[in-house]
């Protein structure tokens, strides 16, 4: 579970970024955070990473996220970055996967065990010994999720997991997507994603919540998203 309770945050003595902010995410649960920009949907993810500090309490599993507990609180949730660029900073996509559960002590035996089984599952095994920079923009951020998948987290946080894809490959992510059991929180401009892979939204509005609810409907209003400066899913103009 991830909870925040009455989080604000702003950058020096600026304008808040984040403003009272609380919210539950239940175990299991699929929830996109949108957004038009600077609505506070990544400093959300920085603050519950531990990346930024704030006022209020953020709890992962009833772990509050402070600088003692983050060890702790970030073995629980993997992260799977915008640009994968970013992410796989090793040679080779098995070096990339190993990499956290060895830091976080596993054996070397069941670390690989874990690799071996999270490739088969995406049906990435192929992947196991190629170079990450000899391998597509899909293939790569497909890699990045089972690299995430490897350190079997409890919950995982993506951002933007669709940029810059093409149809085929983006269509392969989100069923990807859809198929992890961990309780998910997504952020995204891609609102056709967010409601294929999402049970439930929480639309942010210059730090505040403006709705939370179910995905279904919230993305239907189309006067609740355009007074919040965002648009329909493509899939659903002219339906609602």
């Amino acid at each position: 579970m991830i909870e925040f309770q009455n989080v604000s945050f702003s950058y020096e003595k600026g304008t808040s970024v984040i403003e009272n902010l609380s919210f539950t995410i239940a175990d299991g649960e699929a929830v996109g955070l949108i957004g038009a920009n600077g609505a506070g949907k990544s400093t959300v993810m920085k603050l519950l990473l531990g990346l930024l500090s704030g006022e209020g309490r953020i709890l992962v599993d009833g772990t509050e996220v402070r600088r003692d507990t983050l060890a702790a609180v970030r073995k629980k949730l993997g992260f799977v970055l915008q640009n994968s660029d970013n992410q796989m900073f090793m040679p080779t996509v098995y070096e990339d996967m190993i990499f956290a559960p060895l830091n976080y002590m596993v054996s070397r035996e069941e670390a690989e065990a874990r690799v071996d089984k999270v490739l088969a599952e995406l049906g990435l095994s192929y992947l196991k010994h190629r170079y990450n920079h000899k391998i597509s923009g899909g293939e790569k951020r497909m890699a990045a999720i089972a690299t995430v998948l490897a350190m079997e987290p409890e919950a995982i946080l993506m951002d933007e997991p669709t940029s810059a894809l093409d149809p085929y490959n983006r269509r392969i992510v989100i069923n990807t997507i859809r198929g992890l059991s961990q309780t998910k929180l997504i952020t995204s401009h891609d609102l056709d994603m967010i409601l294929d892979t999402c049970e439930r939204v929480i639309l942010l509005s210059d730090g505040h919540i403006a709705a939370d609810g179910p995905a279904d409907e919230i993305l239907r209003d189309r006067a609740l998203l355009e007074a919040n400066h965002m648009e329909l899913p493509l899939s659903l103009c002219g339906r609602e």
